[in-house]
């Protein structure tokens, strides 16, 4: 029964199986590792401690917060001596220059934290680093360690 359906499956079909299973059998080796080392530790990093006690992290959010009032407060001036319609625009480039910012400063924290996050990793030889909100019980806490390397 099993060698008709096989066999009655297109190329693609068979293909698609014979890669999903190559994979199946490599990650199984990857995860199984050499056999005799012990199973890979969990690092557990608390995001909210690091992005409110890493000086750098706390320095780009004052940068942000002050363009916001910058922006703020030179909208509010604005808004008596302009039309309407001319105000909206005026408050759609601020609001899109703000993002752009704040995007830029996202993006070179996310990358700062991954090469942080990676070295820390492969120094205390983790198989994987988690996010600590969500986690109950177990783990090798590396706030620290990410704060330090962080500076």
């Amino acid at each position: 029964q099993m060698g008709n359906e096989w066999r009655n499956m297109t190329m693609k079909k068979r293909n698609q199986w014979m890669i999903l299973l190559i994979a199946l059998v490599l990650s199984t080796g990857l995860l199984a590792g050499c056999g005799n080392e012990k199973p890979s530790a969990i690092g557990i990093v608390d995001m909210q401690k690091v992005m409110t006690e890493n000086g750098k992290i706390k320095e780009m959010q004052e940068q942000l917060n002050k363009k916001a009032q910058e922006i703020t407060t030179t909208l509010e001036k604005e808004r008596a001596t302009l039309k309407p319609e001319e105000f909206q625009q005026k408050e759609q480039l601020a609001y899109a220059e703000f993002m752009k910012m704040k995007q830029d400063f996202e993006s070179k924290i996310q990358l700062q934290i991954q090469t942080v996050l990676e070295g820390i990793a492969k120094e205390k030889k983790l198989g994987a680093v988690i996010y600590k909100n969500g986690l109950a019980w177990g783990g090798i806490d590396i706030t620290e360690d990410v704060l330090k390397k962080l500076q």
